[in-house]
């Protein structure tokens, strides 16, 4: 496929930021045919790539990767491709150099995940020997092509256009396949996002798990674990309520999550819960909802004790039980020494009182 090379518009525009940290621009969950704006993400080493962006750009000039323009409408934050099993879908990469030397991209394809906190990221390249023998290459990134245009030298002041393919095999299930176009130099990678959707029937759903409570007061957090189960992506919306001893507790009102859950992903996020109790016994309930899925509900009970304060008391308590006793003890050891009241006198044996029988007869 033809790369097509123009030079690269720059006067009257601020100086595009060059790409030198591995990005992949990452978009809301696509509902059943709408999607939402998308983010961008930066990644490590030969891990993988974070969101973190609304754009594919360097900390300093040099170049960058966006889709191309498609005629006289705006500018595309990512790709969507959507078609049956078994079809080849095409689209355009802009490659924009606008600095003053001449740069070597190398492009291809690479799924999308969620790592385990909820991020979007891709999968490393691998190794040519690791491809087609068990490797992981296996998802919607291996489906795309760059053909004969793997390495594309873009000279000084200009854009490249490269055009790529999507070979959407014939078993292909299904629903949201995520994956992303990746761009390399110099060990440095940038990605955009590819939303691709292959038809037939969708599937929202999700669950909520493992729900427990850490801290207590304004501190306190409650984790849980999402888990897709169907076929498209979503951004769920979360709702928390909680029932003590004396009545409902302070929860959270629905809010969206800042997450994108990718189709039979699992990830595990934490929820600030500053009306938590101080001292209580609490059942909470948590509720998660997306378009078109069933509300999933899960959820957990926890004893809320202000174990410092309690600390502080039993010890009061236990010293001024020490007190008491150490006062009793005492007052009967001077008892014991004095034999009987002190101010008590004897009284001689010929004026005691005498003695009478209680016979209870009267005298």
């Amino acid at each position: 496929m033809p790369v097509l090379h123009t030079p690269a518009l720059t006067s009257g525009r601020r100086p595009l930021t060059a790409l030198l940290t591995a990005a992949l621009l990452l978009g809301a969950a696509v509902g059943a045919g709408s999607t939402t704006a998308a983010t961008a993400a930066t990644g490590t080493g030969t891990g993988t790539a974070t969101a973190n962006a609304t754009a594919a750009h360097a900390d300093e000039p040099g170049w960058t990767a966006e889709p191309a323009a498609g005629g006289a409408g705006p500018a595309r934050p990512y790709f969507y491709l959507s078609g049956p099993a078994g079809t080849v879908l095409e689209d355009r990469l802009a490659l924009t150099n606008s600095s003053d030397r001449e740069r070597t991209v190398t492009l291809r394809g690479a799924d999308a995940y969620n790592t385990a906190d909820g991020a979007l990221a891709v999968r490393p390249a691998e190794p040519p020997a690791a491809e087609g023998r068990g490797g992981t290459a296996r998802g919607a990134g291996s489906w795309i092509s760059f053909g004969t245009a793997t390495t594309v030298r873009i000279p000084p002041r200009t854009r490249a256009v490269v055009p790529f393919t999507v070979t959407v095999p014939p078993a292909s299930p299904p629903g949201d396949h995520p994956a992303a176009v990746i761009a390399a130099e110099d060990g440095r990678e940038a990605g955009v996002r590819v939303h691709l959707r292959v038809a037939g029937p969708t599937l929202a759903a999700l669950t909520v798990e493992d729900v427990s409570v850490h801290g207590k007061g304004a501190r306190a957090v409650v984790a849980y674990t999402l888990v897709n189960r169907g076929n498209v992506a979503l951004v769920p919306e979360l709702a928390l309520r909680a029932e003590g001893l004396f009545g409902e507790v302070p929860g959270r009102t629905a809010r969206a999550l800042p997450v994108e859950l990718l189709p039979g992903q699992r990830v595990s996020l934490t929820e600030p819960w500053p009306g938590a109790p101080v001292l209580d016994d609490v059942d909470l309930t948590l509720t998660v909802t997306a378009p078109g899925a069933a509300p999933a509900t899960a959820g957990a009970s926890a004893w809320f004790v202000p174990w410092g304060i309690a600390a502080r008391t039993g010890a009061g308590l236990l010293g001024l039980g020490a007190v008491a006793l150490a006062a009793l003890l005492l007052v009967r050891k001077r008892r014991a020494r004095g034999g009987g009241p002190a101010h008590e006198e004897p009284v001689p044996a010929g004026k005691r009182a005498p003695e009478h029988e209680l016979t209870g007869a009267s005298r």
